[in-house]
């Protein structure tokens, strides 16, 4: 005689990525993403006002000012450096890299990575404000 029972599967709490801490680092990562499409749509908004002249770009920067806007953006610029270094922070183990048939350590690849991050942001930075 078979039976069709289903194995046992206890609930899970709603919360439960909120009792260890990489879980929450895990969730805060993956709602990164929505701020990261959010940042992509402001630079396309940013991009378009610019190509239809003057006033559509000061009318852009008057929105932009905006303090609702301004507090996104600034919530957006947190969950950006979020993103990008717990992103880095997989990358050693992503990137298996020999040298002379040596593994790279994995401070070495982070350090590279971090290092590529400084430069290219000294570069817009020194675009921007020149």
């Amino acid at each position: 005689m078979t039976t069709s029972a289903r194995p046992y599967r206890p609930p899970v709490p709603r919360l439960w990525w909120t009792k260890r801490r990489s879980y929450r680092l895990f969730m805060l990562r993956e709602v990164s993403c929505v701020f990261v499409a959010w940042s992509v749509v402001y630079l396309v908004l940013l991009v378009r006002a610019v190509g239809r002249g003057g006033d559509a770009y000061r009318e852009f920067l008057g929105t932009a000012a905006a303090p609702p806007l301004v507090a996104l953006n600034i919530v957006t610029l947190l969950f950006l450096l979020l993103h990008a270094v717990s992103w880095f922070r997989l990358a050693p183990r992503a990137m298996v890299i020999h040298v002379r048939g040596q593994r790279l350590p994995a401070r070495m690849v982070l350090a590279a990575h971090y290092f590529a991050w400084l430069v290219v942001t000294a570069v817009i930075a020194w675009v921007v404000l020149t």
